[in-house]
């Protein structure tokens, strides 16, 4: 009998294949992409646990087990570098996260089709400049000889203001340019979820005499509340990610000590300096804290009553 039912799941799991045959050969591209491209490299990770000499490759490198761990924790920077990583990620959370949700109810409130779309556009185009595009930005407006904010200054018989070299001011100086070149491009997932909402929600809170804040406190916020979650989640999963030539571009030696970041330190240890392993084994700390912090963060959401990612 059991020889007779293996053929038979057999045969229709192989129609079941058949029938989507389709849908296999759109994802074909994305799967092969990420075999490729973010499977594959993962062989790369044995270079943290080996004194990786290129010449020698991968097979004769000497074994040296946890020994690149040990340096990077008893290295004397580590706790800035953990602590710069956090603090442009915190102020990023804090300060960034929410202005795409505001905007995004702003936009949504907007009733006039051609006026809403020229906005969108425009605050849709930063998100297309290159850092360094921002940067040489920044550099004309707050530079203290060529900066015209601080010609301006002079002009007016103040004191040029060093804001580029100020240790104070450089985190949120970042958290300002993150703003101004992401806030657009983040209210692109809330506004789909705003979309999605029934309408018929806000008829009956209109029948019922609430105005549009009331609307957006009891109908828009709740139901876009599932996919706030999930990009706080998926937030948490980079915290030890800082853009890596947003703070490259921004650095100088006055703000090395709170400019420093484990994307910085990597760059120059492992790539200018020819220590591969070393940065391998600073890059999966990195990986490993960022799969802790995400699975913390989802284990959290669900112990408020939300879904979560899985």
């Amino acid at each position: 009998m059991e020889t007779m039912v293996a053929p038979r799941r057999r045969s229709r799991l192989l129609s079941r294949l058949l029938a989507s045959r389709w849908c296999y050969v759109l994802a074909a591209p994305t799967v092969l992409y990420l075999l490729v491209f973010k499977y594959a490299p993962m062989w790369g990770i044995v270079l943290a646990f080996q004194e990786f000499n290129p010449y020698r490759g991968f097979a004769d490198s000497p074994w040296v087990g946890l020994e690149h761990f040990r340096h990077f924790f008893a290295y004397r920077d580590f706790w800035p570098l953990l602590r710069n990583t956090l603090a442009i990620n915190v102020l990023g959370l804090l300060l960034f996260f929410p202005l795409p949700i505001v905007l995004s109810l702003l936009l949504n409130e907007v009733r006039h089709a051609l006026f809403k779309r020229v906005a969108q556009s425009i605050v849709y185009l930063p998100h297309f400049l290159s850092w360094v595009i921002v940067v040489s930005f920044t550099y004309m407006f707050l530079s203290t000889d060529i900066g015209l904010l601080n010609k301006w200054l002079v002009h007016s018989g103040r004191e040029p203001v060093s804001m580029l070299t100020n240790p104070n001011t450089f985190w949120l100086l970042l958290t300002a340019q993150s703003v101004w070149k992401e806030v657009g491009w983040g209210t692109i997932i809330f506004l789909a979820a705003i979309a999605g909402v029934d309408q018929q929600l806000y008829e009956a809170a209109r029948i019922d005499g609430a105005r549009r804040m009331r609307q957006i406190w009891h109908i828009t916020l709740p139901a876009i509340r599932g996919t706030i979650v999930i990009l706080i989640i998926l937030r948490m999963g980079s915290m030890l990610d800082v853009g890596f030539e947003h703070v490259l571009l921004m650095l100088n030696p006055l703000v090395q000590p709170v400019g420093e970041v484990f994307d910085t330190y990597v760059y120059k240890r492992g790539l200018l300096s020819g220590q591969f392993s070393y940065g391998t084994a600073v890059g999966l700390f990195k990986s490993v804290a960022s799969l802790v912090l995400i699975v913390a963060a989802n284990r959290l959401a669900k112990r408020f009553g939300h879904d979560g990612l899985y």
